[in-house]
C-alpha cells in the first residue's frame, strides 16, 4: 500500500500541469503599450509594443526566455521615425512567428510613414527580423493598389516560409463601408517578396472601417482571419475566414451577429494550444472565447466571459498544453480613456475556474496580451 501511494505521489509530482493554472499580471516592459505576443517552439516569448506619440510613434521588439520575468532590450522595428500609430487601439501593430521562429511585424502607417500607398494612400507596412537576428529590415509597404486603410491590418506566418499580410480596404473606383473588402498579400519566401494583394473573400459583407482584425497561421499552414462586416451599414457581424492551405481560397462564416449604426472599434485575437486554434472576439459589450477543432475546423460553442456584459473590449486568448485556456480583455477603455485589465481561466472542458482577476492601469489606447509559460501558468500583460 505504501509503495502504491509513493508511486502515485511521484506520478502526480512529475505530471505536467497537475495543478490548475494560475495567472500573473504585469505591466508591459519599457513603458510600452499595445503588447502583441507570440511563443515559439522552445518556449521563448516574443513581444511587440508601441512607444511615443499615439499618432506617430515607434515599435519595439523584445524577447524573454524565462516566461516574461526578464526581457531583452527593446529593438526598434520601424525604420522610419514615427511611422506607427496607436490612436484608437484598433490600428496598432501585429506580430507573427514564421520559419525557425523568425518575427514578422505589420502595421498601419502613420501620416509620417514612408513609403506611401498608391496615390499617396496610408500604407500597410511590414518588416521582418534580419537573418542575423540583430535588427529589423527596412519597412516596406505591401499595399500596392488598394486604399482606405483605417482599422489597421494584421500578419500571419507559418513554419514553411509563408507570410500573409492582411487588411481591409477599398478597391480602385469604390467607396463606402459596404464596399470594403478583406485583402491579402502573400509571400512564400519568408517575407522577402510579396505578391500584389488580392481579395481574400468575395462575399458582399463590407467591413467595419475603423474595426481591427486578426489573422493567424497554425502549424499546418492553415490561415484563420477574424474581421467585422458592415452589411447594410448596420450589420456589424464577426466573420471567421479559414484557408485550408497557403494560397487556398478562404471559406467564411458569420459567427457573431451585432446590429450597430456606428463603428464599434473592436479587435480580435487567435492562439494555438493543445491541438486547437483559440479565437477571441467582442459582441455587444461582451467578449468570447472559441475553440476551432483542429480536425474538423469547426468552431465550438463560444464561451462568454462570466458576469454581466458591459464595457468589455479587446479580447486576447491563450492556452496551455493541458487544454486550459485564458480569456483576457480590457474594461472601461474608450476614446482617449484608459481602464483595467481583466481575465478568466477555463479548464479543458470549458468551465470557468477560480482563476480570474482584474488589474487597474491599462493606459490610454492600451491593450492586453496573454500567454502561457512552460509550466502551464498564464501571464497577462497590460
Amino acid at each position: 500500500m505504501h509503495r502504491l501511494h509513493l508511486a502515485l505521489a511521484l506520478c502526480l509530482a512529475t505530471a505536467p500541469f497537475a495543478h490548475a493554472a494560475t495567472v500573473e499580471a504585469m505591466k508591459v516592459p519599457d513603458g510600452g503599450i499595445q503588447p502583441q505576443v507570440a511563443v515559439d517552439a522552445q518556449g521563448g516569448v516574443h513581444l511587440l509594443y508601441f512607444k511615443g506619440e499615439p499618432g506617430a510613434g515607434d515599435l519595439y521588439y523584445a524577447k524573454s526566455t524565462d516566461g516574461g520575468k526578464a526581457w531583452s532590450k527593446g529593438l526598434k522595428v520601424n525604420s522610419g521615425a514615427g511611422s506607427a500609430i496607436a490612436t484608437g487601439s484598433v490600428r496598432g501593430a501585429h506580430l507573427a512567428l514564421g520559419r525557425n521562429g523568425r518575427p514578422h511585424a505589420a502595421w498601419m502607417g502613420s501620416n509620417k510613414a514612408e513609403p506611401k500607398g498608391a496615390g499617396g494612400a496610408t500604407p500597410m507596412l511590414y518588416a521582418r527580423l534580419d537573418e542575423a537576428g540583430a535588427a529589423f529590415e527596412p519597412q516596406r509597404n505591401v499595399m500596392q493598389v488598394t486604399s482606405g486603410l483605417d482599422g489597421g491590418g494584421t500578419v500571419a506566418a507559418d513554419p514553411n516560409g509563408n507570410v500573409h499580410v492582411i487588411w481591409h480596404g477599398i478597391a480602385p473606383g469604390l467607396k463606402g463601408e459596404e464596399n470594403r473588402q478583406v485583402f491579402v498579400a502573400r509571400s512564400s519566401d519568408d517575407g522577402k517578396t510579396f505578391a500584389r494583394e488580392a481579395p481574400a473573400f468575395n462575399q458582399p459583407t463590407g467591413a467595419c472601417a475603423c474595426c481591427g482584425m486578426e489573422a493567424f497561421a497554425d502549424a499546418k499552414g492553415r490561415v484563420f482571419v477574424l474581421f467585422r462586416a458592415a452589411m447594410q451599414k448596420v450589420n456589424r457581424d464577426m466573420f471567421l475566414l479559414i484557408a485550408n492551405a497557403p494560397g487556398a481560397a478562404f471559406q467564411g462564416s458569420d459567427i457573431a451577429p451585432w446590429k450597430a449604426q456606428m463603428c464599434v472599434m473592436s479587435t480580435a485575437s487567435f492562439s494555438e494550444a493543445a491541438g486547437n486554434v483559440l479565437a477571441g472576439w467582442e459582441a455587444e459589450g461582451q467578449v468570447y472565447l472559441g475553440r476551432i477543432d483542429a480536425a474538423t475546423l469547426r468552431l465550438n460553442q463560444p464561451l462568454p466571459a462570466p458576469g454581466p456584459a458591459g464595457k468589455r473590449k479587446h479580447p486576447k486568448v491563450a492556452g496551455n498544453a493541458s487544454g486550459e485556456s485564458i480569456l483576457a480583455w480590457t474594461e472601461g477603455t474608450g476614446w482617449q480613456k484608459g481602464g483595467a485589465a481583466a481575465w478568466q481561466v477555463f479548464d479543458k472542458d470549458g468551465k470557468p475556474t477560480e482563476q480570474k482577476g482584474r488589474a487597474d492601469g491599462v493606459p490610454v489606447w492600451g491593450l492586453v496580451a496573454a500567454f502561457a509559460r512552460a509550466d502551464g501558468n498564464f501571464v497577462v500583460l497590460y
